[in-house]
């Protein structure tokens, strides 16, 4: 029990530092520009964070198949450690580029192991009070983030920016240690080609995201390098990706689903601020307390999807999930100048509730269905889907908005996307095999 504990205040405090370092930048990176200059490279001090991040936490996850969590978990607190010291000591905007993907990769080892080694040491009907738990990590975060940005500008200097991560990240390792993990690694030789053709392949996809030139060439690239890693993988014995994972289609589309639900309407978040501030004329602070309503309706459903699912499995609970999507998009879609905080508030919560569902189900259903040994891949593949469809889905919202003559009119274009873009999500809900609440029984007492 002692063992645990410790081992979730290590997960929490590493989720909510990798978390908080996401966005703490947004309010803070133009006075580090200013100071450190180079503002054509302003960009890429978040995009290369969210690009090594997002391609690493699969490799992550399927290391720790083989390596054990608490080995792989351990070495991303080092990393992000090290990185966040790094970025704090940086002397120009080149040197916090490199540092901010230092920490990434840390980032991207430690990311996936909260929702890994929950699926390692609760049952399937208390993981999603646990899952409630790392949502409301995120949702926390997402307060003290621009709050303590501010704050070290204003008070102390940028670098405590990153210079803040490292006691908490020698607590997250110290506590860890204690923790004798009940899962028994299968050993393999690591597929180094397969995980190199992987990440390139994966980089020049989300470069599309964030340059303005060669688009399409990069775009390409990725395409061609990701079905070269295909067929490679086809060959190993021990793939960095068992395509063998996704033989099970119940798994293929819970990921499927997964990445086209984020594509539509996750970018929300990003873009409802605006809305509130220059359209309906509300300060930053309540246009952030807005964004909460997500929070409580995520976790006001993650708490019971664990005994929801040994009740009803898992297609009933991701078509209502999509369904209460569906309503948010149309909601969003019905969004004008004469709406304020209330109605968007009710909206975020609704969308809360699709997502909270969606994503508690998609995870422990990713880690139910495959075998012990496919866990860590599994959970994360499922995480690495929603971020690509994150990540994606934004750069056509900001690509609309961007086109409309008028803000409001920009928001409208890329609600219409987002309403299009959750009815195909629903559609592809109705393509998940519907797994028998005995067999999730089943398999959760077999790998839990």
């Amino acid at each position: 029990m002692k063992s645990r504990t410790t081992v979730m205040i290590s997960i929490v405090l590493a989720m909510l530092v990798a978390s908080i370092d996401t966005t703490i930048m947004n309010t803070t990176m133009p006075i580090i520009a200013e100071e450190l200059g180079r503002l054509d490279l302003y960009a890429w001090s978040f995009a290369s964070y969210m690009i090594t991040t997002t391609i690493l936490s699969p490799v992550a996850g399927r290391l720790s198949d083989m390596f054990g969590r608490k080995r792989v978990f351990g070495f991303g607190i080092i990393l992000f450690l090290l990185g966040s010291l790094l970025c704090g000591l940086s002397a120009n905007m080149i040197q916090l580029v490199i540092f901010r993907a230092v920490q990434g990769i840390g980032a991207g080892f430690m990311m996936p192991f909260p929702a890994i080694i929950a699926g390692d040491l609760f049952p399937i009907e208390k993981r999603g009070k646990i899952q409630a738990l790392f949502t409301g990590m995120w949702g926390l975060s997402a307060i003290l983030a621009p709050m303590l940005g501010a704050f070290f500008v204003e008070y102390m200097n940028w670098r405590w920016i990153f210079f803040i991560n490292l006691p908490i990240c020698i607590i997250a390792f110290i506590t860890l240690m204690p923790y004798q993990e009940s899962y028994k690694p299968k050993r393999a030789s690591v597929d180094y080609i397969g995980a190199i053709l992987f990440a390139a392949g994966i980089t020049f996809l989300l470069l599309v995201t964030v340059v303005e030139d060669n688009r399409v060439l990069y775009g390409l690239l990725g395409i061609v390098l990701i079905v070269i890693f295909y067929f490679f993988e086809k060959k190993q014995t021990s793939p960095i990706v068992p395509l063998s994972m996704f033989k099970n289609k119940t798994i293929s589309w819970i990921n499927i689903n997964a990445f086209i639900g984020t594509l539509a309407l996750f970018g929300t978040s990003s873009f409802i601020p605006l809305f509130l501030q220059d359209i309906a004329g509300l300060k930053v602070f309540i246009s952030g307390v807005a964004l909460l309503g997500t929070a409580i309706g995520w976790m006001a459903v993650s708490v019971p999807a664990g005994k929801w699912i040994l009740k009803y499995g898992y297609r009933k609970l991701l078509i209502i999930g999509n369904s209460f999507l569906i309503i948010s998009g149309l909601l969003l879609l019905l969004l004008n100048e004469n709406h304020g905080f209330v109605y968007v508030f009710l909206v975020m919560i609704v969308q809360g509730i699709a997502f909270g569902l969606l994503t508690t189900v998609g995870m422990i259903g990713s880690q139910q269905l495959v075998g012990g040994h496919e866990k860590g891949i599994s959970t994360s593949f499922f995480m690495f889907c929603r971020n690509m469809g994150t990540a994606i889905g934004v750069t056509i919202m900001g690509a609309l908005l961007a086109n409309g003559s008028t803000s409001m009119e920009g928001i409208h274009h890329l609600f219409i996307y987002g309403f299009i873009g959750s009815i195909a999500a629903l559609l592809t809900s109705f393509l998940i095999k519907n797994e028998s609440p005995e067999m999730s029984r089943k398999a959760a007492g077999t790998v839990s």
